[in-house]
């Protein structure tokens, strides 16, 4: 089966992406499997400077999945283009997606800038939706204004392709999309985490020290792949889903709801080889329900196609 999709200028010799935050750059898990058999890989979400990232503790387990406020800690971006993609590409030699946050849209330029310099970065994803800094990343996809401002600024510094990651935390979600959309972005990536909580019944307090953090895991595959979904029927640029997947399975469903390629995020911390396992998977599956190939399965259950 031809498993290969495109992702804007980009062709993917399969759908399945590694997300950003769970897979740190790359090198980490390439000591488990050969990572070359991703489609890609999006690294840790980074930084213009060094951040160490929130008080522990800042990770807590939940029914359906995990709450993280990990906060990007990340090593800024000149070590991680002087230092980590160096590493990763002695064990990856596919595209690699650089995952950029920041607190300003000054910073956000500044860093996209220097990941379009560097020869290791294929793919730009911007991160204005994590939940777990304060001051910056979400406050810019909350408000229309501020994603067109924030996305415009970024595509006018850019040639390489830019993918924009969205926040669910919102009313309409399809509204940031379109903001993005029209502010020159090449795909959009739904959904980063939604915000959530749990208690420490002992101490009577919050279990994050943050209080609150992402809630991501299998809890959040129906409500990102909605997103998908109400999305893909708004926008005409590809959509990158992402939220709980952890099957084939999912991966079909959030392509036949519309997602050019799909991310996996939160499971690859409970079974480092989950990216392998559905990569290896997915040609049987989409065979049994009558696919021929993987990229006719985008958008096919879409009302367009029925």
């Amino acid at each position: 089966m031809d498993m290969s999709v495109k992702l804007c200028s980009i062709t993917l010799d399969n759908p399945v992406i590694a997300a950003s935050g769970c897979f740190g750059y790359g090198a980490e898990m390439a000591q488990f499997y050969d990572i070359n058999i991703l489609g890609s890989f999006s690294f840790k979400g980074t930084t213009k400077e060094a951040r160490l990232g929130n008080d522990c503790p800042r990770i807590a387990e939940c029914s359906g999945g995990m709450l993280n406020a990990v906060g990007l800690q990340n090593p800024g971006i000149d070590k991680v283009l002087r230092e980590e993609l160096p590493a990763l590409r002695k064990v990856f030699t596919k595209p690699v997606i650089a995952n950029i946050g920041g607190f300003s849209e000054d910073e956000y330029v500044y860093c996209c800038q220097k990941a379009e310099e560097c020869e290791n970065v294929d793919m730009i994803e911007l991160n204005i939706s994590c939940p777990n800094v304060h001051n910056g990343s979400m406050s810019f996809g909350t408000d229309t204004q501020s994603t067109y401002s924030v996305v415009s600024k970024v595509r006018k510094a850019l040639k390489k392709p830019l993918a924009v990651k969205l926040t669910p935390n919102i009313t309409d979600i399809t509204e940031t999309a379109r903001a993005a959309q029209d502010a020159g972005a090449d795909a959009l990536t739904l959904i980063n985490t939604l915000l959530g909580m749990r208690f420490d019944l002992r101490r009577r307090m919050p279990l994050l020290a943050n209080t609150t953090g992402g809630l991501s895991g299998p809890a959040v595959f129906p409500v990102a792949l909605a997103a998908v979904y109400r999305t893909a029927q708004c926008v005409s640029i590809p959509i990158i889903g992402c939220g709980g997947v952890a099957s084939a399975e999912d991966v079909i469903e959030m392509m036949m709801a519309g997602a050019a390629a799909v991310q996996i995020g939160a499971m690859n911390l409970v079974d480092p080889y989950i990216c392998k396992t559905i990569i290896e998977s997915l040609p049987a599956c989409a065979e049994k329900y009558g696919f021929k190939s993987i990229s006719e399965i985008t958008g096919c259950a879409l009302p367009e196609h029925k």
